[in-house]
């Protein structure tokens, strides 16, 4: 029996990366005392998410800078990490036909470097005027298993979460930065529409797939956003077996993974038991 320890983080992270990096000093060092194989930190780690999703790009400190995969602040994390894999999210700049553009991306990491990457493909409301999108989801080969990565609004479309498991992902880890409603709020965050949606995405993906699901979030306020935590992990039944709720915190489960993916698998085998010539791959 090979036992992951995985751990989905919910955490506020703004602005001010010199704080951020030692933040995740902290961070790291607790799930690390904990036995933690797999940490997965929020969308946006480094630089914080967007202030508006209406209009993004509309006030001063409302974009987060972008950074590099080969600079400083991603190597800081690789250092950190040691031998945990941890997963964390960045505004990425990149070259694209000679023009500088930005990505929403997630970056996987253990100390020997970068294992594996992710760009948002999905843009919700004004993301699309900040950010590129990405156009593809593939897993990738960690000490922790076979991976795939998903970024907030990525995880409402059920095929991002079967491409990866298609490609082999036995874990996914889903990086949010998944505000509250900003158009029917409640009181509560717990009884906000959005956290419903958050929570009903996570085991959905999950039992689907039959795979674990690692979920992250962000906490707090950054400009009108206020973010719902609820980071959790998910078994291959869908059930939620650790969860922080809004507040910050590390859900924290440990689990066989191969073994319980293939206890799931072995009456309904929902990747095998696909009837692919009865879905329709065009939309007119």
């Amino acid at each position: 029996m090979v036992t992951v320890t995985m751990a989905g983080v919910a955490a506020h992270f703004g602005r001010d990366i010199e704080r951020t990096l030692a933040k995740l000093a902290g961070i790291v060092e607790q799930a690390r005392e904990k036995g933690v194989d797999l940490l997965v930190l929020p969308d946006a780690t480094i630089g914080g998410y967007l202030h508006d999703l209406q209009h993004p790009a509309g006030g001063e400190d409302s974009t987060p800078d972008a950074v590099d995969l080969d600079g400083p602040e991603v190597a800081s994390v690789i250092a950190l990490a040691g031998d945990m894999t941890v997963c964390f999210g960045i505004a990425e700049r990149a070259l694209l036909d000679g023009a500088e553009v930005r990505y929403n991306t997630a970056v996987c990491v253990t100390g020997d470097g970068i294992l594996g990457t992710h760009r948002k493909v999905h843009l919700p409301l004004g993301e699309s005027s900040v950010y590129r999108a990405g156009d593809r989801f593939a897993a990738f080969d960690t000490p922790v298993g076979r991976l795939g990565m998903l970024i907030d609004f990525d995880k409402t479309f059920p095929e991002s979460a079967r491409s990866l498991a298609l490609d082999g992902a036995q874990i996914l880890a889903c990086l949010s930065a998944w505000p509250a409603s900003t158009t029917d709020r409640s009181d509560r965050i717990r009884n906000d529409r959005q956290a419903h949606l958050f929570d009903l995405y996570d085991c959905a993906r999950a039992a689907e797939n039959q795979v674990y699901l690692v979920s992250s979030n962000q906490t707090g306020v950054l400009g009108g956003l206020r973010f719902l935590g609820q980071a959790k992990t998910v078994d291959p039944a869908g059930e939620i077996i650790a969860k922080t709720w809004a507040k910050g915190g590390l859900a924290i489960a440990g689990a066989d993974v191969t073994a319980s993916v293939s206890r799931a698998r072995r009456s309904l085998h929902h990747i095998n038991q696909r009837a692919e010539h009865a879905y329709r791959t065009t939309v007119a």
